[in-house]
């Protein structure tokens, strides 16, 4: 197996496109010491441990500002790729059709840019850093894109498929990687040029989760289709553990309180502590759980296959209440200071209450309307509300702005 996948990384290479000399020397050239060399200017879940918490308030009634389509075309069920900020303003979103957009706040396309794999293209949301926009893809591949033009920095073949979102850190982008046997990999890969600096083959099936990184904890934490999830150490990256459920682990990890949360095929929700690997509670749900948790206020966001979304204390996951969203919870949700939204197979995108106000705590604030599912995790801007659907019967997959609705 070592021997397949050096072969696959061999094959693929970090290929650096013609002209992009100017691309390469900016990415050189930034001050990469102290604080901002270490983090992101933006990616999935908005931060390494992945909460989900964006500290923006959601209008508390909206309208389409507009809709963007042919994003997503295939027919593939699992989550789909969100939105993520630009320094520049802009947000960039790719999409199943293997291409990765820059949109301006009013909807005009700056760039688009394209992976090599376009059957099922791009599930995993992009980080962006130092001007770069990375983000892997189904050919197995994980890209760097100019932030500025959308142009091909490099191009690393890592695996048969990457259906994860990137972490980067410290110019380090950190990718779960998954292989055709199946099993699969963690791996650290240099964020200028796409050079392999880490990898841990240790996964027994496709590692579609995304990794979560707690600097606190001193843990790297990754789930698998195995149902196990796994748990290094960090930076040193040593493995420590791995905790196993009675399913798959297909969302996010998020981590907090010295613990990581996340849900398993086996229709429950687990705190499970970094330090040792020890269960500390489950929560059952009704059905599969495949989002990944949001965690704010010692609360913690989650839905389920059951169409329900759940608000759980974080010290026992003990139920404080749910809310019915009519269909299955596949992407994940993000807590507001006032709010929870979360995208659902019935075709809508919810902000639920979190607080009691003029809304009780769990109530609907409002609903929004898409043509297809709405799998992605929404991204809440000081100017309106981003999020991509799913292809339907009669339309492909778009994305959606939303802006407060005129009095």
């Amino acid at each position: 197996m070592r021997t397949r996948r050096g072969l696959l990384r061999t094959t693929g290479g970090a290929m650096v496109g013609l002209g992009l000399g100017g691309c390469l020397d900016r990415l050189h050239n930034e001050e990469l010491e102290g604080p901002a060399a270490e983090s992101a200017d933006a990616q999935f879940r908005d931060g390494l441990q992945r909460r989900g918490f964006q500290d923006r308030t959601a209008p508390e009634s909206v309208e389409r500002a507009w809709r963007m389509g042919d994003l997503n075309t295939g027919e593939h069920t699992a989550a789909k790729a969100s939105a993520v900020l630009a320094p520049t303003g802009d947000v960039v979103v790719p999409g199943d059709n293997g291409e990765v957009w820059a949109l301006s706040p009013d909807g005009e396309r700056r760039w688009r840019a394209s992976v090599e794999e376009t059957e099922r293209g791009i599930h995993g949301t992009p980080a962006i850093a130092h001007g770069a926009v990375y983000v892997g893809a189904y050919d197995g591949a994980l890209y760097a894109f100019d932030l500025e033009s959308g142009e091909r920095i490099w191009r690393r073949k890592l695996g048969g498929s990457i259906g994860s979102s990137p972490a980067y850190h410290d110019g380090t982008v950190y990718i779960a990687v998954e292989y055709p046997t199946p099993s699969g990999s963690v791996f650290g890969v240099d964020a200028l040029d796409g050079s392999v600096e880490w990898e841990d083959d240790r996964i027994t099936d496709h590692p579609h989760s995304t990794i979560a990184i707690d600097r606190e904890a001193g843990r790297l934490a990754v789930g698998a289709n195995d149902g196990v999830l796994y748990a290094w150490t960090y930076p040193e990256l040593e493995f420590a553990w791995e905790f196993e459920t009675g399913g798959e682990i297909k969302g996010p990890i998020a981590t907090a309180d010295g613990a990581a949360f996340f849900g398993s095929w086996d229709e429950r929700i687990y705190r499970v502590d970094l330090a040792d690997g020890e269960e500390e509670w489950a929560f059952a749900a009704d059905d599969l759980v495949m989002t990944g948790p949001a965690i704010r206020d010692d609360v913690v966001y989650a839905g389920s296959h059951d169409s329900n979304l759940y608000a759980l204390d974080i010290d026992s996951g003990e139920e404080n209440w749910r809310f019915d969203t009519d269909g299955s919870l596949i992407g994940c949700p993000v807590v507001t200071p006032e709010s929870v939204l979360v995208g659902s197979n019935a075709g809508s995108l919810y902000c639920v209450a979190r607080a009691d106000g003029a809304t009780p705590a769990g109530e609907m604030v409002w609903r929004a309307s898409a043509a297809g599912s709405v799998s992605s995790t929404p991204l809440v801007t000081d100017d309106g509300i981003y999020f991509t659907d799913r292809a339907s019967d009669e339309r492909s997959g778009s994305v959606y702005k939303l802006r407060a609705a005129e009095p």
